[in-house]
């Protein structure tokens, strides 16, 4: 999981091919790391068509809704991941109000609550007795 902050007027697009260039690569049980996503998952305000084309270039299969395409692509099912993942994250009380004085320390207790909310979905190894 990558995690941003950024300014509250900044436009969400500018930020996709940054975001998908800092994914460290995932190792997986055989075979090289994924280095990349399989898909991009997004609603209508990444869905520019230079963010679209320049995802498709990455090699990404790009699941952005273009801007004034009509509502119902069938993308809720997915999107519910992405938002009840937004939803965890605020759920943090320090960071629902920006207490700290430096975007760095904004930033952190950002990454230590994606690090909780991914140390959550591990599996229970309960050993054997």
């Amino acid at each position: 999981m990558v995690v941003r902050t950024t300014p509250a007027n900044q436009r969400e697009e500018t930020q996709t091919l940054t975001l998908l260039r800092a994914m460290p690569s995932i190792p997986g049980p055989q075979g090289r790391p994924r280095t990349k996503p399989q898909a991009l998952v997004g609603d209508r305000g990444y869905g520019f068509p230079w963010i679209i084309a320049a995802v498709k270039r990455l090699g990404i299969t790009s699941l952005l809704a273009p801007r004034g395409s009509d509502h119902g692509s069938g993308l809720g099912k997915i999107r519910y991941v992405v938002e009840q993942t937004l939803a965890n994250i605020g759920h943090c009380r320090r960071l629902k109000f920006c207490y700290e004085k430096t975007q760095s320390m904004f930033q952190a207790f950002h990454e230590l609550a994606a690090a909780m909310l991914c140390f959550k979905q591990l599996p229970r190894h309960v050993p054997a007795l």
